[in-house]
């Protein structure tokens, strides 16, 4: 009686790290403390930390350093939690890819934005994106600039959208639309010029943002001055400069992009676009090289530059009603927006 080979186990199969562990670790180096990584990943301390020990285990590798204050990542760890980043990406990826419609624009999008930008373009775009996207869910982090790109870099963000110049190593830039600056003044002057030169900031205390912020920058490079020319108070926000114009305190420069939005509306101040001799800053969008959705992202891009929310709103194409993924997003927006406006300091 003859009997059908039995499958023989594969010893040329290795055991691999699962997501679920490499996603703990993510967590542990973000915030370096099991109990606190924990709670993020909605486990407990022991779950997690016997998933880091099977982890290190298998890697035969010494991931962390663990002391009764902190965790530290070793060497071998940043390494590891380096290509640990890259998989759970490409993870979510896949599973993002699996539940979006074949449309483009559709699915998670997890869209970085400064705060310079967010309060002022926000509440115009989400809209317009809504009914020309209507698949697409936004996911927005309001932060720096240095910390977006960190959390690009890292995987956490899949687009960001900032203000250039700026150097970003390593990620492809494009530019949506110029946002020049403009000179703001205390009172009111029906009598000033067009448009303010170089000599109107001669002997004036120049109110900026702090440092770290890029568009003091930009404000700096505009004005073809050094740090140690400008007024030693630093801002944390936009409406922050703008009320300390108001009250005589010196001069700044805000975006256009906020002073149409209304920034200045109920101060008495006198805003006045640069000549034109000097250097704009300008809005646009990064991402990471060699990204799954780099063709979708140029087209939000293409998007942006024609909707009018730079300039003459635009008329957006009909298309159908919003379906529900969408529309269970931006439920969560207007208290998302109303955050985004109380701190304008990117």
């Amino acid at each position: 009686m003859s009997h059908a080979a039995q499958p023989q186990p594969d010893r040329q199969i290795p055991a691999l790290p699962t997501l679920r562990q490499l996603q703990y670790l993510i967590a542990l180096a973000k915030y370096r403390s099991f109990s606190r990584a924990a709670a993020a990943c909605c486990v407990t301390q022991s779950t997690l930390s016997g998933a880091i020990k099977e982890l290190e285990s298998t890697l035969g590798a010494r991931l962390v350093d663990r002391d009764n204050r902190s965790v530290i990542v070793t060497g071998a760890g940043e390494d590891a939690l380096a290509r640990a980043r890259r998989i759970v990406a490409d993870a979510e990826a896949l599973l993002d890819w699996a539940r979006r419609g074949s449309g483009p624009l559709s699915g998670t999008l997890r869209l970085g934005i400064i705060p310079t930008i967010a309060p002022f373009l926000l509440p115009r775009a989400l809209p317009r994106l809504k009914g020309a996207f209507p698949d697409l869910v936004l996911r927005l982090r309001e932060e720096t600039t240095a910390k977006l790109l960190d959390s690009l870099r890292a995987g956490e963000l899949d687009l960001v959208l900032m203000a250039f110049p700026y150097d970003a190593p390593g990620l492809e830039t494009a530019i949506v639309a110029e946002d020049p600056l403009m000179l703001t003044e205390p009172g009111t002057a029906a009598d000033a010029k067009p448009r303010a030169g170089m000599d109107d900031l001669a002997g004036r205390p120049l109110l900026l943002l702090e440092d770290g912020h890029c568009l003091r920058d930009h404000a700096l490079a505009a004005c073809s001055l050094p740090s140690a020319r400008v007024d030693e108070f630093g801002a944390t926000s936009l409406f922050t400069l703008a009320r300390m114009v108001e009250a005589g305190y010196g001069v700044t420069l805000l975006p256009k992009l906020a002073v149409d939005a209304g920034l200045c509306d109920s101060a008495k101040v006198t805003v006045r676009p640069l000549n034109s001799a000097a250097p704009a800053r300008r809005i646009g969008l990064a991402w990471r090289r060699n990204a799954s959705r780099a063709e979708e992202y140029r087209l939000l891009l293409d998007f942006l530059k024609d909707s009018g929310l730079f300039g003459t709103p635009a008329v957006l194409p009909h298309r159908s009603p919003p379906s529900q993924p969408f529309r269970q997003n931006m439920t969560s927006m207007p208290a998302a927006t109303s955050a985004i406006k109380s701190s304008a300091k990117g």
